[in-house]
């Protein structure tokens, strides 16, 4: 078997740029969406239409059927379900797309959990710098930014998480099979929570006012979000090792937070460059000193040539 490449070609460098874009830029889409849907009904629809039909021409993955239930259930109810709630009026889509990428610091304390993984320097001065740019959020949390909205999208960066562990269990397993089969156990707690918080009325409503614009921010969900960016990322982390791709997801919160300036006109003010600069920062720190130390290693350890001796 060939070694696996360090760093990624241009043309697949380019690949991982157009996941990253369509999952950061797929926050205004969802905003579009949320315009005529109840947030439940739209997540459930968006996993009913990311099970049917690609399950009908993908084999279940085989992996047991309580991994793939937990994986359902914490992406659905916990993570889109929250998230939804939370765009739909108590966070802008900018914000909501960088503060849920804590996730990253989730599963590393739901791993020293579950696991006993040591936390390392590295990843608490990470945690610490991210902590910060969350608390400048939270210092100018107003009409459009509740402190309700920070709090739901946080929670949905910590079932995030959980679904990261539940997949670590089963580390050889096809992703996009895996989350197609577990969209299964999405749509039912989805549909029946619509139904018990948000009303057959106002399902009702929402399904009818649902247009075009509506319908296709569902099926982008669906086909662009899940079974192209799944499909593409882990085709990328088959061929190129998690330190040579991981970092590129640094670029979500930039599409996130460019396409809802540019399209919904969001505004960037300074206070929300410097939160933003402080959690991708804290970001980087986690993805990329692991990398930079072991190539500082590598040099130093280095043998001096004949004429430097």
């Amino acid at each position: 078997m060939s070694a696996q490449p360090d760093s990624l070609s241009w043309r697949h460098a380019l690949l991982a740029l157009a996941v990253t874009a369509v999952w950061g830029s797929n926050f205004v889409i969802i905003h579009a969406a949320l315009e005529h849907l109840p947030p439940l009904l739209f997540a459930a629809l968006r996993f009913a239409f990311s099970l049917l039909p690609a399950a009908l021409f993908l084999k279940r993955p085989a992996v047991p059927w309580r991994n793939l239930a937990a994986y359902g259930l914490l992406v659905g109810a916990g993570q889109f379900g929250l998230l939804y709630i939370a765009m739909n009026g108590h966070i802008t889509p900018g914000l909501a797309s960088l503060v849920v990428q804590t996730q990253v610091f989730f599963t590393i304390g739901l791993a020293t959990m579950i696991s006993g993984e040591r936390v390392r320097p590295f990843q608490v001065l990470a945690l610490i710098v991210t902590l910060a740019g969350v608390g400048i959020i939270l210092h100018h949390t107003d009409k459009t930014t509740t402190a309700l909205g920070l709090g739901l999208v946080l929670v949905a960066a910590a079932a995030w998480a959980g679904s990261n562990i539940v997949v670590r269990a089963t580390p050889n397993a096809d992703m996009l099979a895996y989350v197609v089969w577990a969209s299964l156990f999405a749509v039912p707690p989805l549909l029946a929570f619509s139904l018990a918080f948000e009303g057959w009325p106002q399902i009702r409503a929402g399904l009818a006012s649902a247009d075009a614009v509506t319908w296709g921010a569902v099926l982008w969900q669906a086909i662009g979000n899940t079974l192209f960016g799944y499909a593409m990322w882990g085709w990328l982390l088959s061929r190129y090792p998690v330190a040579a791709v991981a970092p590129m997801a640094l670029m979500v919160p930039v599409f996130g937070m460019g396409s809802s300036a540019l399209v919904l006109g969001e505004p960037l003010q300074s206070w929300k460059l410097q939160a933003a600069g402080l959690v991708m920062t804290g970001l980087a720190i986690n993805l990329l000193w692991p990398r930079l130390r072991a190539r500082l290693a590598a040099v130093t350890s280095l043998p001096l040539p004949p004429s430097a001796r």
